[in-house]
This record gives C-alpha cells, sequence and structure tokens, in this order.
C-alpha cells in the first residue's frame, strides 16, 4: 500500500519541481542515489522499471527509504501495463509513470487511488490522458516531440494542462529555464542527472550537490 496519498504525491511534484529518475540492478547503489537526492532536497523519485527482477530491487529500497528517507515519495517508471502497474502499486509505489499512454493503466491507479503519469506526444493524447484522470502529464520524450516550443503550443489552447517532459532535459540553468519558461509543471531528470561515470565512483556526494543546485535552480525559475 502506497504511503502518500494521490493529493500529497501531486503536490510535491508540483512544488519540487524535479524527480530523479534511477535504475541499477544493485539494490546498494540505488540506495545510495537515493540517500543523496533526498539530502539534495528531493522529495520525489522515480525508479526505473528496466532489467530482471526489477520489481525485487524496488521492493527492497521501497522498504529502505521508509525508514531511511521517510519523506522521499517512491514511485515507478518505464511501466507498460496493467499486470506490472499492479506488482509495483502491491509492493508500494506511491505513482506510476508510463512511456506511453494505456487506458489499462488508469483504471488501475484510479482503483486504487495512485498517482499515473502516462508518456504523450500529442495533443488528443495528452487530452485523452486528462479525461481518463491524469492530473500530470508526461511528454516523451521531451526533445523529440518538440521540446518547450511544444509544451508552449500545447499550452495555449488547454492553459489547464500540467506537463512534466522528460528525456531532453538537461540540469544546466539555460535548458531548465527554457522549459520552465514554456510552462512546465516539473522535468524529469535522469542519466544527465547521475551520468555513469558518476555512479562508478560512487561519487554520491557529487551528486547531493547537484540535486541541490537543479532545485534551487528551479525554485528561482518557479518564482521569476
Amino acid at each position: 500500500m502506497a504511503r502518500f496519498k494521490r493529493l500529497q504525491v501531486l503536490n510535491t511534484f508540483v512544488e519540487t519541481g524535479v524527480v530523479p529518475l534511477f535504475y541499477h540492478k544493485d539494490p546498494e547503489v540505488v540506495k545510495n542515489v537515493i540517500a543523496a537526492c533526498y539530502k539534495g532536497g528531493a522529495r520525489v523519485f522515480e525508479f526505473t522499471n528496466r532489467g530482471d527482477f526489477a520489481h525485487e530491487v524496488f521492493a527492497e529500497v521501497n522498504k529502505w527509504a521508509a525508514k531511511e528517507c521517510p519523506e522521499m515519495i517512491m514511485g515507478v517508471g518505464s511501466v507498460v501495463d496493467a499486470g506490472t502497474a499492479s506488482l509495483y502499486i502491491q509492493l508500494g509505489a506511491s505513482f506510476i509513470v508510463s512511456p506511453s499512454l494505456n487506458p489499462d493503466l488508469a483504471k488501475v491507479c484510479n482503483r486504487r487511488k495512485i498517482a499515473w503519469m502516462p508518456g504523450c506526444g500529442t495533443l488528443t493524447e495528452i487530452n485523452t490522458a486528462e479525461e481518463l484522470g491524469c492530473e500530470i502529464v508526461k511528454i516523451f520524450p521531451g526533445k523529440e516531440v518538440g521540446g518547450p516550443s511544444f509544451v508552449k503550443a500545447i499550452l495555449a489552447p488547454c492553459p489547464w494542462t500540467n506537463i512534466m517532459p522528460s528525456g531532453g532535459v538537461t540540469p544546466d540553468r539555460e535548458n531548465l529555464k527554457a522549459w520552465f519558461d514554456a510552462g512546465v509543471t516539473c522535468v524529469g531528470l535522469g542519466s544527465q542527472l547521475t551520468p555513469k561515470e558518476l555512479i562508478d565512483n560512487a561519487d554520491f556526494k557529487s551528486l547531493e550537490s547537484k540535486v541541490k543546485e537543479v532545485i534551487q535552480i528551479v525554485k528561482e525559475l518557479k518564482k521569476s
């Protein structure tokens, strides 16, 4: 059962503005990344569903996070079918993110009042997701779909839409400014925030500093 209510999850996405995305087959590596993000100020974390036995890794790190990072809202991304969503919800996921729009996921998540962010690439898909109860729509892959100009174009006729781009977002001020100026609600950051070299070198202190810097940039951009 999710530790956080759907409204709390969605509000935290909006307030923080930054969602770290990460997967590793070693639970200890994932724990270190979560801890670094937590110390850096992140309060939502998307564990990416990739690799064999990924759900077992999530089960372990989610239990750990509940004790060691109690305010961290743990969710799962790259979920493409209802069965996988149900599995992760049973393991305590507080939100589900998918790369595509699948109405079956909406039914599963809405039944348990779990926040669901489907990947969309057109206005029709975005409107359909909202009709299915989605509050924050993921555009994916963000850069290839059209980047900040796509977001701006969507929000012109649909200013009520909340958008989270993933793919093509980088942790530098210039890129973040382009997205937030266009009107995004929050951004997903994966390998650009957690590059392989940093993980291989176990340089989690640098990750903590980077997360803190990005969250501060986003906070400033939201105020301007």
